[in-house]
């Protein structure tokens, strides 16, 4: 059974059919996912789908391109959640200089208490980053997340950065893009990184993979991700679903 760790069925873009993708990827053998929120809205939806299906978790953070609206109220309604059963991990969180809503120096700092509260409440952290590799792991090391560890989403660094990353006991993300024909860096992840420390999403309803690229992606597509990993890795597609649903549940302390 497959595991999708950063799924968005709280996305307005499944409003009208979020009972019939949850469907479609149980019949794809996808099991168990995590809801990200990212927002108030986002936050609020992913805790009541969770509460809804006992397959479903949810993580609760701040995005870094919405960081300048997050006040001390958001920070300590997340710390509030992070006692809910459901809550598994704090993020989306981390840098995002790829769009200019909130300067850099804002979305550090806002990174930087999550990353503390994450250590507080003693929960996994699930990062975002775009364009931003250099800060992100910098910003890691420096607040002592090591302490926590977590997921590098949707992955898109270097062979080097994923190393450091991993020395900081996080696990490697990858979805999508490692299906694209000319995205060399993730090929290239996939077949380096420990399969220990491995773990597949989608981003749904972003980043559909080969051939529904450029449509709304969904759970259910986790099981491309897992192929082509597996293909490229030299392992059956069985063991690379199994290493990847323990991987996850182990780290986001799953035992039911």
């Amino acid at each position: 059974m497959l595991f999708d760790t950063h799924v968005h069925l709280n996305a307005e873009q499944f409003e009208s059919d979020v009972d019939e993708t949850i469907t479609r990827a149980r019949e794809a053998g996808v099991k168990e996912m995590i809801v990200i929120g990212f927002d108030e809205q986002t936050i609020t939806r992913a805790i009541e789908l969770a509460e809804q299906d006992s397959d479903l978790y949810a993580a609760v953070g701040w995005h870094p391109v919405d960081a300048i609206d997050m006040t001390d109220n958001h920070l300590k309604w997340i710390e509030e959640l992070a006692a809910h059963p459901k809550v598994v991990a704090l993020g989306e969180m981390g840098l995002d200089y790829h769009w200019d809503k909130s300067p850099k120096e804002v979305q550090k700092e806002v990174f930087r208490k999550q990353i503390n509260l994450a250590k507080k409440v003693k929960l996994p952290i699930i990062i975002h980053n775009r364009e931003a590799d250099q800060d992100v792991v910098d910003l890691l090391e420096e607040e002592g997340a090591n302490e926590v560890g977590g997921v590098m989403h949707c992955f898109g660094g270097s062979v080097e950065i994923a190393d450091r990353c991993i020395d900081m006991n996080f696990h490697i993300g990858l979805g999508g893009p490692v299906t694209f024909k000319n995205a060399k860096r993730p090929k290239q992840v996939a077949k380096h990184v420990p399969i220990e420390r491995l773990l597949i999403e989608t981003d749904a309803p972003f980043l559909a993979p080969d051939p529904y690229r450029g449509k709304r992606n969904e759970p259910a597509y986790v099981k491309r991700v897992a192929e082509d990993i597996a293909d490229l890795r030299g392992i059956s597609y069985q063991e690379l679903c199994e290493k990847t649903r323990d991987n996850a549940r182990k780290l986001f302390q799953i035992t039911r």
